[in-house]
């Protein structure tokens, strides 16, 4: 089960989303539905997954109609299979289906990470190590798209650009080596924080660990460089495999001993899941 959702936050992600689909009213619904009619609506799904992301639909139709009410038959984090009818929403016809679209659309796409994500975590299931997301997410979704991983069994990697230090490639290319760019950072950072350092090469490894660095992202080596990556490491560094990962090529990776595979597919190619809601008169 992922951790609880910041209600205020949703609550600007769903009303963004809300002014960019109603804009000034929702013409077809206002002409061709009563007002005060009630409806009942059930979200029904035709392929197996993982759900994600009800609380954010509860949400969508609280800012339409504060006394629409939502009934979950599955919940955050579980699987379902296909027809299972995820849950039932009660109220206002005109409200039902003026979030209809915005509600799917939060729904499929969050729980379709959460599919994909429970997919590479269980590929590793019986090995010690994470399945992370990234940064690869879709501009203004993060919060979203990240807890939807956790709701698939994964592990958020640093937020954004403010609360972790991970020294890439292009700073290294500009300070000069490893060395230089994580003497400048320690020089500053507070001792409460964690230093990362993203790593190509051997060469680059040795480097990050005379350094006495915390965390060592191995940038897209092969099978055969992570396992000696870690044998160089000898648990002085907790490592992290990234770049191309696939459900093919999880497993294998995972097998090197690694502690954390970080894997931007799983928020920037994940498929959605197929979601309908049948709506009839209550």
């Amino acid at each position: 089960m992922p951790a609880l959702l910041d209600t205020r936050i949703v609550d600007e992600i769903v009303q963004r989303a809300l002014i960019e689909d109603i804009g000034t009213g929702d013409i077809t619904t206002l002409l061709t539905v009563p007002e005060g009619v009630e409806a009942k609506g059930e979200f029904v799904v035709t392929q197996p997954g993982v759900l994600a992301g009800m609380p954010v639909v509860e949400r969508v139709f609280h800012q339409i109609n504060p006394r629409v009410r939502l009934q979950c038959m599955v919940q955050e984090g579980q699987h379902f299979e296909t027809g299972a009818v995820l849950a039932e929403v009660y109220g206002e016809a005109r409200a039902l289906l003026t979030g209809e679209r915005v509600a799917l659309n939060f729904l499929q796409r969050l729980s379709g990470i959460a599919t994909f994500t429970a997919c590479f975590v269980e590929a590793v299931r019986d090995l010690p190590v994470r399945i992370c997301d990234t940064r690869k997410t879709t501009p203004g979704l993060r919060y979203l798209e990240r807890y939807a991983v956790r709701a698939g069994g994964g592990y958020n990697h640093r937020f954004g650009l403010f609360d972790a230090v991970l020294i890439k490639d292009n700073h290294i290319a500009v300070c000069g080596s490893v060395v230089r760019a994580v003497q400048r950072v320690r020089g500053i950072l507070p001792h409460t924080m964690k230093i990362e350092v993203e790593c190509a090469t051997l060469e680059q490894v040795q480097e990050a660990l005379e350094a006495g660095v915390d965390i060592i992202l191995l940038d897209n080596m092969t099978v055969d460089g992570l396992r000696e990556a870690v044998r160089m490491a000898k648990g002085r560094a907790f490592l992290e495999a990234s770049g191309g990962v696939r459900l093919d090529t999880v497993r294998q990776i995972a097998e090197t001993g690694v502690d954390a595979i970080s894997i931007g597919a799983l928020t920037h190619s994940a498929p959605a899941i197929d979601i309908k809601m049948e709506l009839r008169l209550d």
